[in-house]
């Protein structure tokens, strides 16, 4: 992780430095296994209180952790496990989120009028297609939409989550086949 510094009135001795980089290595591992992360840290000295802020961009989310405290390297590490936390909150966000393209959303297609095919003889077949995107039905409600002039009903059934055929027979009763 590269990391750099900006200090108000405060410098680090290289050895203080060498353990935020150790620190720091430890965040990279974290947030993607590699060290091509760039964490900026800015320290400052306000009231007796040494103030210090990190900051890291991961993906699209930038992850900030501040701490005060009247010693330095507390408040820089306290910042550091601010900053550890939001990167386990955005990490596991992000794995356990399904990530694929957002199609645009399509308008309904109207059924299209049923297709002729030509047979042998002087029967006709009709093949209706378009069914998808009704949502299932029980009985009831099949028997009530075929009081609409309907001879015959395909229907997903709500309770068996199956195809059903509701036919209406000669006599004025009904005829239910269960796929």
């Amino acid at each position: 992780m590269k990391i750099t510094y900006t200090g108000r009135q405060i410098e680090l001795a290289p050895a203080q430095v060498k353990k935020i980089e150790a620190r720091g290595a430890k965040l990279a591992r974290l947030l993607d296994g590699k060290g091509e992360r760039e964490a900026h840290v800015t320290l400052g000295l306000e009231r007796g209180r040494h103030t210090a802020e990190v900051t890291i961009q991961y993906f699209d989310h930038p992850l900030i952790g501040e701490a005060s405290n009247p010693d330095l390297f507390t408040a820089i590490f306290a910042a550091i496990e601010k900053l550890e936390t939001q990167a386990v909150k955005v990490r596991t966000k992000r794995r356990d989120t399904k990530r694929t393209a957002r199609r645009p959303a399509a308008e309904p297609e109207a059924a299209p009028e049923a297709a002729v095919v030509p047979r042998n003889g002087s029967s006709r077949v009709y093949r209706v297609s378009g069914y998808q995107g009704r949502k299932p039905m029980t009985l009831d409600e099949a028997v009530m939409e075929m009081e609409k002039d309907r001879d015959y009903l395909v229907y997903r059934d709500a309770g068996t989550d199956r195809l059903s055929v509701l036919m209406r027979r000669r006599d004025g009763h009904f005829d239910l086949v269960e796929c």
